[in-house]
């Protein structure tokens, strides 16, 4: 793509600013979001996330890349609109809360009504119709994200595929945008209706928590059983049609996507008939059940959760799945000590913070370690995991 366009993304967490520096490289981006911390660490070209290649593209390549807390600045005269703002789940509605997504398309359509505007926040099935009919116009197109927390860039650099919902000359124009930046020549992409998209994401997510609920079971069932879980494992997935990954048997699915997007799945089948989407919502409480019985047939006089990060390489915890074993074992009087680095306070949750490893390692009976790490070899028999292979196959 010959042409240089000037290009707004409103968000600065791993889905926008991950996409901003991909597009940098060879348009004019600028990036807008609330949190001064996070400009501020942009504008002096260091990364607000944990991202290595964020962090490595940040401060050796060149991008023509600013950072605003304006709204306005961020969107007068630019040519496309990125929206990446949270839609996070509701539990009052049973559904995202896309307020934010819908409050951004406003502030484009108010401030710049030829821009062409791209959600790429996870949305309701319907969701970007529904945004057109209500405000008007035909300017709106859903792309999803198919990106890890820790590798979002890495991911965008190298596709699964690009999806983008709209079958015309624009839903082409922002495929070419991702593609000419990615560094894979083969990535397929696919133009779909913009309903169709969003089903796309939300079944893609759906899928792999289905797969990770799955294999906890198959953990639960061995555990019970007393049975060698990753014999049982390495054979099921050496069928090349199941694969050796993401069989890693975990504290349950977690982290900012899988929780969130499976209810969201849930509440679209509401007049739909369905076993297997609520069957996966509830696999995923009904592990952490077991963790915490499990963890309480130890009579624990202390136990420390080591980490509260839902995966190796991310420095964001939110819906981690240990947070769920933490609220059973706190509702049956069960005392916790948290160690997490990336907390800078003093408590979590109504449970201590301890700051230094030695001394929670020390003074905890029983630590809780979704993922085993070198640093509790020292305690290895203090631990309590279900992790078998050591990481986030």
């Amino acid at each position: 793509m010959e042409r240089v366009l000037d290009i707004a993304v409103a968000g600065m967490g791993y889905v926008g600013l991950s996409l901003a520096v991909l597009l940098a490289q060879r348009h004019r981006v600028r990036v807008h979001d609330i949190v001064p911390a996070k400009v501020q660490a942009l504008r002096a070209r260091r990364s607000p996330i944990a991202d290595p290649d964020i962090a490595h593209y940040l401060a050796h390549v060149p991008l023509q890349l600013h950072a605003t807390l304006d709204a306005a600045e961020a969107y007068a005269g630019a040519d496309i609109v990125i929206v990446a703002t949270p839609t996070d789940y509701d539990p009052a509605t049973g559904g995202f809360d896309a307020s934010s997504v819908e409050s951004v398309v406003q502030a484009v359509l108010a401030r710049n009504p030829h821009a062409l505007v791209v959600i790429r926040s996870t949305v309701p099935v319907g969701f970007t119709e529904t945004l057109r009919r209500r405000h008007g116009t035909d300017r709106l197109i859903f792309s999803p994200e198919f990106l890890r927390e820790g590798r979002a860039l890495h991911d965008n650099l190298h596709p699964s595929r690009i999806v983008v919902g709209e079958r015309s000359a624009r839903g082409e124009l922002f495929a070419g945008l991702l593609r000419e930046a990615s560094l894979r020549a083969d990535v397929p992409v696919l133009l779909t209706g913009s309903t169709e998209a969003e089903a796309i994401k939300l079944f893609a997510n759906t899928y792999l928590a289905m797969r990770v609920a799955f294999f906890n079971e198959l953990d639960t069932y061995a555990a019970a059983h007393s049975l060698d879980a990753r014999a049982i494992i390495d054979a099921v997935c050496l069928d090349p049609r199941i694969g050796q990954h993401y069989n890693n048997p975990s504290f349950g699915y977690g982290g900012y996507c899988l929780p969130k997007d499976t209810h969201q799945l849930l509440a679209n089948y509401r007049d739909v008939p369905q076993t297997l989407i609520r069957a996966t919502v509830e696999s995923n409480a009904t592990r952490m059940d077991f963790i915490a019985d499990s963890v309480l047939q130890l009579q624990p006089r202390l136990v420390g959760v080591y980490r509260l990060v839902m995966k190796t390489g991310s420095d964001n915890f939110r819906a981690s799945s240990v947070q769920g074993v933490m609220q059973r074992l706190r509702a049956r009087g069960v005392a916790l000590q948290v160690y997490e680095p990336t907390l800078h306070a003093d408590g979590f949750e109504g449970a201590p913070v301890e700051g230094d490893l030695a001394r929670f390692k020390q003074s905890c009976d029983v630590i809780l370690a979704n993922r085993v790490t070198a640093e509790l070899a020292d305690v290895r028999d203090k631990v309590y995991s279900r992790d078998l292979y050591g990481g986030d196959t």
